[in-house]
């Protein structure tokens, strides 16, 4: 293994950063680890030998399709793998969809809090259509967020619901399936072609809960993400490698099954 591939991390535009960081983390009550600024995040993965990052946008208003592409486009590189954002509300959302793949982006961030959606709502189900159609990957916040009203509206039912109706759907539920809401995740989604990543959720997790959930998973649909600047890489990674889940299945979810999802 040459190196890691942190599947969810976020960054901004460095003006951006200074006031959304703050303003990000006070509402939810938490202490980030970086500013986030890019040359931060890429700075942390120099440190914990992170090869790649895949830096995930969110659009919380209609009108800021254009600047995250375009901000997308003048940072990607061969260790930043930006997914742009389209709110659901842009009335060019399925255009916005076949922009981002002729742009040769890999997939696309979504947040139901963020942008005003239920998950298994049907004026969604064009969209999630479309971006199957494209062959993108769709990176979706699910399960509460720290920073709003615990409303169910990305909770597991609704996840098999989506995942029932487009099953070529490459569809990554965060927070190792849905973020606080784990017992459901343990009924409901281990064990479904559905891939999980493990951001921000191990700490919130006694570990023999964490390590039974991602041993009863398909091998190859789990992947190593962190939610930088939120929390240290560098600790997710020593929460993730004191599971002790074995050489073989690290090294698919710290990099194999990042390299397969993004290559195909």
């Amino acid at each position: 293994m040459t190196g890691i591939i942190d599947f969810h991390a976020h960054a901004f535009p460095d003006k951006v950063a200074a006031g959304a960081v703050p303003a990000l983390a006070a509402a939810g009550g938490i202490t980030p680890c970086l500013d986030g600024r890019l040359d931060s995040l890429l700075g942390a993965m120099d440190r914990v030998a992170i090869e790649k990052a895949v830096l995930c946008s969110i659009a919380t208003r209609p009108g800021q399709f254009e600047a995250i592409l375009t901000w997308s486009k003048e940072i990607r590189s061969e260790r930043i793998i930006p997914f742009p954002s389209f709110h659901p509300d842009n009335p060019e959302a399925l255009p916005n969809i076949e922009r981002i793949r002729a742009e040769g982006f890999k997939g696309i961030k979504m947040h139901p809090y963020y942008q005003d959606f239920v998950l298994d709502e049907e004026r969604m189900f064009p969209l999630y259509e479309r971006i199957s159609e494209a062959g993108l990957v769709l990176v979706m916040h699910t399960g509460f967020d720290i920073g709003f009203p615990r409303e169910r509206i990305c909770d597991p039912p609704r996840i098999v619901r989506v995942i029932e109706k487009f099953p070529d759907l490459k569809l990554v539920a965060t927070h190792l399936g849905a973020w606080e809401m784990w017992d459901e995740v343990e009924e409901l989604l281990i064990g479904r072609p559905l891939y999980l990543d493990i951001s921000y959720s191990l700490q919130y997790l006694v570990k023999e809960k964490a390590r039974r959930m991602i041993l009863a998973h398909p091998a190859d649909r789990l992947l190593f993400g962190t939610d930088s600047p939120w929390i240290c890489q560098e600790e997710v990674l020593e929460q993730f490698r004191a599971l002790e889940l074995g050489a073989e299945l690290e090294e698919r979810i710290l990099r194999l099954n990042a390299l397969q999802l993004l290559e195909n």
